[in-house]
């Protein structure tokens, strides 16, 4: 205990990595608690159907689209303060849902919610890739994984005891879960010194030939999630009538298998690379859409929410990919424009198939089952040893 008081006293604790360990838990925390609640809330408090759902993440993902123009901003603000302007919006955003029970006010919370939380991810994911060297990538980003899973295993506790043992209302419990987000951002602000980049950064757009695989993974990642994101919570409450707290508990379980597993997925990474991590992770998301598709199970149904989720774990694989094959410069502006690529098909993904849905749900899985044979191919593609020259399997790197 002294040498942590010690330690806090010293300021030596004022690092970069420690920054990057507050800011994965600010942001889990506030989106954990609107995940947790948004279907139920939604259903009971809004009266609202697969198709007013799919329309209201349709609409969450516009500012993902959109989320090039970050590179706009970085010419006023820096990196730093963006990531922390952006989790103060995106809590606020969470601290107003519950205070509007109808379509068109989650319409509203949910837009700024999402503006905050895509801007985040945007700068964050170049922070990590600027401030991490990229033999300890792979597993700090799996270490970050894991603070985001605890972060997320605290908000969904508060929703579980919250709803279940206290009777408190849906209203108070986003208010806490974004206020908690928005002292974290506050204090990241007012405890860190700026830290200056390594490199400077290119302030304009960056569309280069020879990221073409990671742009295109990067989309089918971004199509496939979509399916993930918007219907297999859905799916629960819909077909196997999961109350909130119910939700909250199956969210707990993923949380605690994500704690314990990200680190290790990001030094499997380390071990046996990008190509054949990706190729693990997309063989088990095709059989797990297909399961979702037959499902009839509540049980098995929690087991391949929890399977899904620690799959698309090993997309850290894709990041450390393009941290290995990109110039240095292009790492701020490139994670802008790999947000709005992975969000083209996020516009139409929800609100399509959201339709879709009231028709047959298991089409719905199919397709992402689909989607993640399309990926299967693609991760072929990456070599073995990816670096500036030598982004694909069809290129060797010049010496």
């Amino acid at each position: 205990m002294k040498n942590l008081l010690a330690t806090f006293r010293s300021g030596s604790w004022r690092q970069p990595s420690t920054m990057l360990y507050i800011m994965a838990a600010a942001m889990p925390f506030s989106f954990g608690v609107w995940s947790a609640l948004i279907n139920n809330f939604a259903i009971e408090q809004a009266a609202f159907t697969g198709a007013d759902m799919g329309a209201l993440q349709s609409l969450r993902e516009v500012p993902g689209f959109l989320s090039f123009t970050v590179i706009f901003l970085l010419i006023i603000f820096r990196e730093q303060t963006l990531a922390v302007v952006a989790l103060l919006v995106m809590g606020f955003g969470v601290v107003i849902t519950g205070m509007l029970p109808s379509f068109w006010g989650l319409c509203i919370t949910t837009l700024i919610m999402s503006i905050g939380f895509h801007y985040f991810e945007a700068v964050n994911q170049s922070l990590q890739l600027q401030w991490l060297d990229k033999k300890e990538a792979p597993e700090m980003l799996g270490k970050l994984i894991s603070v985001g899973a605890m972060s997320s295993l605290l908000a969904y506790s508060m929703v579980y005891i919250a709803l279940e043992y206290t009777g408190a209302s849906m209203m108070s419990v986003y208010i806490i879960g974004g206020g908690v987000t928005m002292l974290l951002a506050v204090f990241a602000w007012t405890q860190f010194p700026h830290f200056p980049a390594k490199v400077e950064q290119n302030k304009h757009l960056v569309l280069r030939k020879r990221y073409w695989l990671y742009y295109v993974l990067v989309f089918m990642s971004g199509s496939r999630r979509q399916i993930f994101v918007v219907f297999a919570g859905f799916l629960m409450v819909e077909k196997f009538g999961f109350t909130a707290s119910q939700i909250a508990l199956m969210f707990l379980a993923n949380m605690v298998a994500n704690i314990y597993i990200a680190p290790k997925i990001g030094r499997l990474i380390s071990y046996i690379g990008e190509r054949r991590t990706l190729t693990i992770e997309y063989i088990g998301l095709i059989l797990v859409f297909v399961g979702y598709a037959v499902v009839e199970s509540a049980a098995w149904a929690v087991a391949l929410y929890i399977l899904d989720h620690l799959f698309f774990a090993m997309a850290i694989a894709m990041k450390t990919y393009f941290q290995k094959i990109a110039s240095p410069a292009d790492i701020a502006p490139t994670a802008g424009i790999s947000f709005t690529i992975s969000h083209i098909a996020a516009i139409v993904v929800p609100i399509g198939f959201g339709l879709i849905w009231l028709h047959s749900p298991s089409i719905v899985f199919y397709a992402g089952a689909g989607m993640a044979a399309i990926s299967l191919v693609l991760a072929r593609m990456v070599p073995e040893n990816p670096a500036e020259g030598a982004e694909t399997r069809f290129v060797v790197a010049r010496s």
